[in-house]
C-alpha cells in the first residue's frame, strides 16, 4: 500500500482549524489570493447533518458510487460490503481522513452507502466524516458517534448501493475534489483548504476576526462617524494587499 504524499499538518495545526468556522478560513484563503473566491467550496446543496459538531478537518480519500441499479459485473448475490479493496486505499491517505462519495446516479441519492455499519467501519479506519452528493441514513445513530456527515439527502434504504471507482478526482456540489486534498466543513457548508497555504490559514484567520471585532467595535462607539469607518476599511484592504 502507497501512501499518498501530502503536505500533511501537525496535530495542533488541524486542531487550530476545528476551533474555526469555514467562513472565516474561506475568507483566509481569499486574502492570500490563490484562487477564484468563486471556487473551492460545495454549493448549498451540500448539507451538514450535525451542525452541533466541531468543525470537520481531514484529508480526502475519494471514491465514486451508484445506487439506482446493481453493479454491472455478474454476482451470485448483492453484498455492498464486498470491495475491501477500497479501505486499503483509504488508509492510503494520511489521517485524520475524510470520505468523498460522488454518486453518480442522475438523480443522485436514491440509496445511501454510508449508515450506522459504514460509519462505524470507516471510524475504524481513521475517518472522521463523509461528504457527499448522495444520500446517507441511520442519523441518530450515528450521531451519537464522532463521525460527521455532509450529504446531498437522506434515504431509509441503501438499494444498490455500492463504490465502482476510488482514489480519483471526484466532485459534489460542484466542488472537485481530489485524493490527499485538505477538507474542512462545520454547519455552513465544505470547502477545501490549499496545502500550499494551510498553514498559514489559522493566523490569517485569527487576523481577520480580529478587524472583524474591530469594525464591530466601532459600529458600538460613541465616537462613530463614517470616515473612522471608511479608514478602517481601507486599513483591511492595505493588509490583504500585503499577503499576496
Amino acid at each position: 500500500m502507497n501512501m499518498i504524499t501530502t503536505r500533511a499538518l501537525k496535530p495542533g495545526q488541524l486542531e487550530q482549524f476545528r476551533r474555526l468556522s469555514t467562513c472565516v478560513v474561506a475568507s483566509s484563503v481569499e486574502s492570500f489570493h490563490v484562487r477564484l473566491p468563486n471556487t473551492g467550496f460545495a454549493d448549498s446543496s451540500i448539507r451538514c447533518m450535525f451542525e452541533g459538531q466541531p468543525a470537520l478537518i481531514g484529508y480526502a480519500a475519494t471514491a465514486r458510487m451508484r445506487s439506482s441499479n446493481p453493479r454491472m459485473e455478474a454476482t451470485k448475490s448483492y453484498d455492498y460490503y464486498d470491495r475491501t479493496d477500497w479501505w486499503n486505499n483509504i488508509l492510503s491517505i494520511p489521517a485524520p481522513r475524510v470520505v468523498v462519495i460522488e454518486d453518480v446516479d442522475e438523480p443522485p441519492g436514491l440509496g445511501a452507502f454510508v449508515g450506522e455499519v459504514h460509519a462505524n467501519i470507516l471510524l475504524a479506519l481513521g475517518c472522521v466524516g463523509i461528504v457527499t452528493n448522495g444520500a446517507v441514513r441511520d442519523l441518530p445513530d450515528v450521531r451519537t458517534t464522532e463521525f460527521q456527515m455532509f450529504a446531498g439527502n437522506v434515504s431509509v434504504s441503501h438499494a444498490y448501493a455500492h463504490i465502482f471507482d476510488f482514489g480519483g478526482k471526484v466532485e459534489v456540489g460542484g466542488l472537485s475534489v481530489r485524493p490527499g486534498d485538505l477538507i474542512h466543513g462545520d454547519c455552513h457548508g465544505v470547502q477545501t483548504i490549499p496545502l500550499e497555504i494551510a498553514e498559514k490559514v489559522p493566523a490569517a484567520a485569527r487576523e481577520i476576526r480580529q478587524r472583524r471585532q474591530t469594525l464591530i467595535g466601532l459600529r458600538r462607539s460613541t465616537d462613530f462617524s463614517l470616515e473612522k469607518l471608511r479608514q478602517s476599511i481601507r486599513d483591511t484592504a492595505l493588509w490583504t494587499q500585503e499577503l499576496k
